[in-house]
């Protein structure tokens, strides 16, 4: 569920819709329709930073002890080294007990508290590592130095000067607003509870429509939000990530970007400098993977050969699942498939992994589509062969 755009010579040449803003009540949705765009934000908060700089309010030498010396290594990390995941910060949202409390607001004082506790992971520079810590704080800064809310600044400098009638900081979802619930599917869609977007911040806080972030990508890569150069620093990538920005490539087309992912929602912008294309994907529920329609339609984009793929259900019943039940292992990875159904639905889980709700698709052969895995299963000689990226492992049952 989710809707697409593709910008190019100037307009929005694509759109399309599928699937519901808001399943419980059947609200389909449109081109309008207002997605959490998760870590795409970062780019967003990378731009108004860069921004600041050619304002003179902030440099990126700048150190995170002028703001926040509490922090290990503060004294040592630059603004610059925020920006691009090079601070050692340890990420909280990686932490177990998250889940528990990522629904409750948190106060600037509460979430440096929690950032200040964490461990320092590798000494700062030395090298990448993704840390939504880094641009939570990178926001908590913009509102140091404009002196004003993280969503006044972005609608001051990004919605208004580019006309953005869909893109705002966010709050509890309003689906009245045309604004998304977000959704996970185990055979059925469910609803996904809401983070409190005063966590996220500026690491994953906004709400946007395709429409809306493929012209903000544009006038972004075009030079008509920063200068020119400031872009250049941005697309500088150190170890795979710029500031706010990683490579997006389609064939032999360079693209720029950021992917991105909060509760039951997915999304990606990229932007193509030889073709002058740019392509935003946000869905608020999926069981399929997001790369694959990207794929799809960025094929149409740039006049490649593509494949639709046939979405054929089987019919199975109950009955006919049990034969596949049971636990399998390979000696090809140090970890079981356990194997075990619900109702008509048959359920794959490895080892620590979540459980996947599998679809039939033909005889003895079932996938798992939003991860691209397929298995097939050999009741006869109980084994099941799991396909996924190329890579084929035979597991036994035990």
């Amino acid at each position: 569920m989710g809707s697409v755009a593709i910008f190019q010579n100037g307009k929005i040449i694509y759109t399309r819709s599928a699937g519901f803003s808001d399943y419980e009540n059947k609200i389909k949705a449109n081109e309008n329709s207002k997605y959490r765009i998760g870590s795409i934000s970062k780019t967003i908060t990378a731009t108004l930073i860069l921004k600041a700089i050619e304002e003179g309010k902030i440099t990126l030498d700048k150190k995170l002890a002028d703001f926040y010396p509490s922090i290990k290594n503060a004294d040592k990390i630059t603004i610059e080294q925020l920006l691009q995941h090079r601070s050692g910060i340890h990420s909280f949202t990686d932490d177990e007990d998250y889940e528990t409390w990522r629904t409750e607001s948190k106060s600037e004082k509460e979430l440096v508290d929690i950032i200040s506790r964490g461990n320092s992971e590798f000494e700062p520079d030395s090298i990448f590592q993704y840390s939504n810590p880094n641009y939570i704080l990178l926001s908590f800064i913009l509102q140091k130095i404009y002196n004003k809310p993280y969503a006044k600044i972005v609608r001051e400098k990004i919605v208004l000067p580019l006309g953005l009638n869909h893109t705002f900081f966010g709050s509890h979802i309003n689906s009245q607003n045309n604004e998304c619930y977000s959704y996970s599917y185990s055979g059925k869609w469910e609803k996904e509870a809401e983070t409190d977007m005063s966590i996220p911040m500026g690491a994953g806080g906004i709400v946007s429509s395709p429409s809306d972030m493929v012209k903000f990508g544009n006038a972004l890569f075009s030079g008509k939000i920063i200068s020119k150069e400031s872009f250049a620093e941005m697309t500088n990538l150190k170890d795979g990530y710029g500031m706010g920005i990683i490579k997006l490539p389609f064939y032999e087309n360079t693209g720029f970007g950021h992917t991105g992912a909060i509760d039951g929602f997915s999304s990606m912008l990229s932007f193509y400098p030889e073709s002058g294309v740019t392509f935003a994907l946000l869905s608020n529920g999926n069981n399929y993977s997001n790369n694959e329609i990207a794929i799809a339609v960025l094929s149409e984009v740039f006049h490649k050969p593509y494949v639709i793929p046939e979405f054929k259900s089987f019919a199975v019943t109950t009955e006919d699942l049990d034969k596949y039940l049971g636990t399998y292992i390979t000696d090809a990875m140090p970890l079981k498939l356990t194997i075990t159904k619900k109702g008509i639905t048959l359920i794959a889980q490895a080892t620590g992994q979540q459980k996947l709700h599998l679809e039939a698709r033909d005889k003895d052969i079932f996938s798992f589509d939003k991860a691209g895995i397929v298995l097939k299963f050999n009741p006869d000689k109980k084994t099941v062969l799991l396909v996924q990226g190329g890579g084929e492992y035979l597991f036994t049952r035990e």
